[in-house]
């Protein structure tokens, strides 16, 4: 039952906050806020497209997912307790999510944790230090997405890693030789101090002077280990893949909300994370790395984790949060 509720100003910056800060795919951010009295509703920016990297608006999708995630625990803190409705209006396909408060409900220590996370989570596409996760961090990263649906696999040594090793190496080199996607990616990137600011797009000064093949945003220039000494480096990383029954909107939306949750908790492990999509948008590596680990599912992400060796990061560019709320605006 919805619950009578005007948001305050105070309330209002806080949701907004958390929504700007959730990761996008090319941080494009394509999302709307609007908060109703006692609702909060999400809707999917459609207009900004990826065509080459995101022809399907999979990872749109995704990213709307995060955003909920983050919107969630933004609600709870303020101890606004809401039931959370995925595509809840076939009329309105832009509408991606509704969260009705329906009670007044103290925030969790998890609540508060993760949320505090929200402001220091950043994309790590650096190396990893020496120090391999535990087994039991690694069953808390896996325990922290409970989107229903939504399974997550740890990819650990022998056949995972030969497999990954081979869909990395092909998505590298297809998206090296891509000019589309490389033109798509470097009008994404932001580059500090030159043109006009910006509230979207990549910030150059988060990659690292050589790019990682294994934590995508590969370029033409990007040098490709082998095989053999990719899976070497990986057997260094915990990779998690996230898995769901079908691939659906609705799968996207939830693999974002477990990702997320996921990430959220790697950060306030001391970890830090990125995120790779791209070998899962090429049909025939993801038809064979499904095929070789024998998936139960359709892989949507894969989520490298480890201990990072910089103490800080600079963020991508964000909206101001008032933007979410002001669609003529931004």
């Amino acid at each position: 039952m919805r619950m009578k509720h005007e948001w305050s100003a105070g309330e209002t910056d806080v949701l907004a906050r958390a929504v700007v800060r959730a990761p996008s795919v090319h941080n494009t951010q394509p999302w709307w806020l609007e908060l109703p009295d006692g609702e909060a509703l999400v809707f999917e920016r459609k207009d900004l497209e990826l065509p080459f990297h995101d022809a399907l608006g999979r990872d749109r999708a995704i990213s709307c997912g995060a955003a909920i995630a983050n919107l969630d625990l933004g609600m709870r803190v303020l101890a606004q307790r809401p039931d959370v409705a995925l595509l809840p209006d076939p009329g309105r396909p832009e509408l991606v999510a509704r969260l009705t408060v329906t009670r007044t409900v103290p925030p969790t220590d998890t609540d508060l944790h993760r949320y505090s996370a929200i402001a220091r989570r950043r994309s790590y596409r650096y190396a990893f230090g020496d120090t391999e996760l535990s087994d039991y961090d690694v069953k808390d990263l896996i325990a922290a997405s409970t989107s229903e649906g939504v399974q997550v696999k740890v990819l650990r040594g022998g056949e995972d890693l030969t497999a990954l090793a081979e869909v990395l190496e092909y998505a590298a080199l297809t998206v090296a030789r891509d000019s589309g996607y490389q033109r798509e990616l470097t009008l994404w990137t932001v580059h500090d101090g030159v043109g006009p600011a910006r509230s979207t797009g990549i910030a150059d000064g988060t990659l690292p002077n050589s790019s990682l093949p294994w934590a995508g945003l590969v370029r033409p220039n990007t040098a490709l280990p082998d095989r053999a000494t990719l899976a070497q480096r990986l057997e260094r990383e915990t990779v998690l893949v996230f898995l769901t029954p079908g691939d659906t909107r609705l799968d996207h939306l939830r693999t974002g909300i477990g990702m997320q949750h996921t990430w959220l908790a790697a950060v306030d492990m001391g970890l830090a994370a990125a995120v790779q999509t791209q070998p899962l948008h090429l049909s025939e590596a993801r038809a064979s790395f499904i095929e070789k680990l024998g998936l139960a599912g359709y892989p949507q992400l894969l989520m490298r984790v480890g201990h990072p060796t910089l103490s800080s990061l600079p963020q991508s560019p964000r909206q101001r949060a008032a933007n979410l709320l002001n669609r003529l605006d931004s």
